[in-house]
């Protein structure tokens, strides 16, 4: 446990995806087989049952600490965090223990045949032996409150970095519903497994932002114009009648789209796509919001498969007939695609339809259509490209639409996580309707260090309310919010969701009487909005 708590606050301490790796990768190798085990299920969101009501917690936190209920409830309301604020109030100790990580698990899910009275007994005793960070991550571990910023896509690189194997491979290796009670470490990472190669893909081709004047690049002949659609990039993948889908991130996710895992099985074997996995119905995209539904479930009902209907919009063929085709000109692989995506009789495969322009003039006129569309802008493509790995410049480039901004009010301010624990970074701001503030969106991004530090001073200096973690602020401070989309939303009071909210700039120069209104929002709404 001692290990694996120190692995957590190194994490917790870094925003580098580097010292993320090199921590995780240090510590798989030096860590036991069962605790490497338990590690990666923590960090792919396989927990131990919750076996300890929080209550009964605080209860015996109180107790043993000798503070009163209400004093341990403004603790909480500071922190913000319910097993830092237990870890912090509990008497100190030598914290003599030096069991492992797998150890404590199995410690905790015993709890769930013993009746309240050995329960206390058994966690009194085991804080007894923890430092302050041990019992952090046991209480963390016991309440099912385990996060950290480490994705799988970071386990996945770290596993394979560490015991030399390809990526791929693990990410196919650590999907479906093991659990570490039902396997042994050799089993799940290190045996090769058959599927291994089958269900390996492509390295993604990716563009660079349009950096020039279009002018420069030459005749608009010369280029394959698409369409940018706003979804998960993905490759399907259809070898020896198995199907595999891999996100970008070299994430397996066969398992989330079952629609698709089924449309897949009717390309011929030997044929890999590259393209989008986008909320689609009636021969349109629909919003990302909905596609966002379907994200992290671990399970997909009836209900959220009908609301959040999806479709594969194919981009390129990689593979046909077994054999590697990226090393074909985007032209000849283009046709191959065509006669692919026609051959199979099921609407949850598209192709990406090429956009027809005369000049640079007109594609400019007609990029005007993109968030109508449900597009992000245009990809720009030369005609005679191959599908090379990584980014490059010259031959692929995406020319995006400029985001929408809104100017709001600070109206609500809250803690951050990691380094910014003890600073307010996270943001709800407001417009304006007659001479109220509504709440519209949440940021908590875009303001630099010092930037940061200024509106964390303010917001300690002018706190009205407090509601738990959160402040109500005097509002002073306006900021430009940057986004990408918008739709409506009864789940928000404004009845409106942004996508991808973020501060793109503080207007200190603007009074909050010269913010946006909630009628500016509809009206963009109108517009750009479905």
């Amino acid at each position: 446990m001692r290990q694996f708590a120190a692995l957590f606050m190194r994490l917790d301490q870094s925003n580098k995806t580097t010292d993320k790796i090199v921590a995780l990768k240090e510590y798989l190798l030096s860590a036991e087989d069962e605790d490497r085990l338990w590690t990666i299920a923590l960090f792919t969101h396989r927990r131990p049952k919750r076996q300890v009501n929080t209550r009964l917690l605080r209860e015996w936190c109180c107790e043993w600490s000798g503070i009163p209920d209400w004093l341990f409830e403004e603790s909480y309301q500071t922190v913000g965090d319910l097993a830092e604020t237990i870890s912090l109030l509990l008497p100190i100790t030598d914290g003599q223990q030096d069991y492992s990580l797998s150890y404590w698990i199995h410690y905790l899910m015993d709890l769930g045949k013993l009746d309240e009275g050995a329960k206390k007994e058994k966690i009194l005793q085991a804080w007894q032996m923890m430092t302050k960070e041990e019992r952090f991550i046991f209480i963390k571990l016991m309440t099912g409150g385990f996060r950290i910023g480490v994705s799988q896509n970071l386990i996945t690189q770290a596993v394979a970095d560490a015991f030399d194997l390809e990526k791929t491979e693990v990410a196919h290796r650590i999907m479906g519903d093991w659990l570490p009670q039902n396997v042994s470490f050799a089993d799940l990472i290190l045996a090769k497994k058959q599927s291994d190669d089958l269900s390996r893909p492509y390295p993604f081709f990716l563009a660079y932002p349009l950096e020039k004047d279009l002018s420069t690049y030459g005749d608009l002949s010369d280029w394959q114009v698409e369409w940018k659609w706003d979804g998960i990039r993905g490759q399907i993948i259809h070898r020896d009648g198995q199907v595999f889908i891999w996100s970008r991130g070299e994430e397996l996710v066969t398992e989330k789209f079952p629609e698709l895992t089924e449309m897949a099985s009717k390309l011929p074997s030997g044929t890999v796509l590259d393209g989008e996995i986008v909320a689609f119905s009636e021969g349109m995209p629909l919003p990302f919001s909905l596609l966002q539904t379907r994200i992290g479930r671990k399970t997909l009902s009836k209900k959220i498969l009908q609301d959040a209907p999806v479709s594969f919009i194919a981009y390129d063929v990689l593979e046909h007939a077994g054999q590697d085709f990226r090393n074909y000109p985007i032209k000849e692989r283009r046709l191959v695609l065509e006669n692919l995506v026609s051959s199979i009789d099921s609407n949850k495969l598209e192709i990406s339809a090429l956009v027809e322009a005369k000049d640079w003039n007109d594609l400019i006129y007609l990029q005007t259509e993109s968030r109508i569309r449900m597009a992000e802008g245009f990809m720009l493509k030369r005609a005679d490209s191959i599908y090379e790995v990584g980014r490059k410049k010259g031959s692929w480039w995406k020319w995006k639409i400029e985001s929408l901004t809104i100017d709001g009010v600070l109206l609500y301010a809250q803690k951050g996580h990691g380094r910014r624990a003890d600073l307010y970074t996270d943001y709800t701001l407001a417009v304006w309707e007659g001479d109220k503030l509504i709440p519209f969106a949440k940021a908590y991004s875009g303001l630099t260090d010092e930037e940061i530090r200024q509106v964390d001073k303010y917001v300690k200096q002018n706190t009205l309310e407090k509601f738990g973690p959160v402040r109500t602020v005097k509002p002073a401070m306006v900021f430009e919010i940057a986004f990408e989309g918008i739709q409506e939303s009864p789940r928000h009071k404004s009845g409106i969701a942004l996508r991808f909210p973020r501060i793109q700039r503080w207007r200190k120069d603007k009074p909050i009487e010269e913010a946006n209104t909630l009628d500016d929002l509809k009206s963009l709404l109108s517009v750009y909005g479905r």
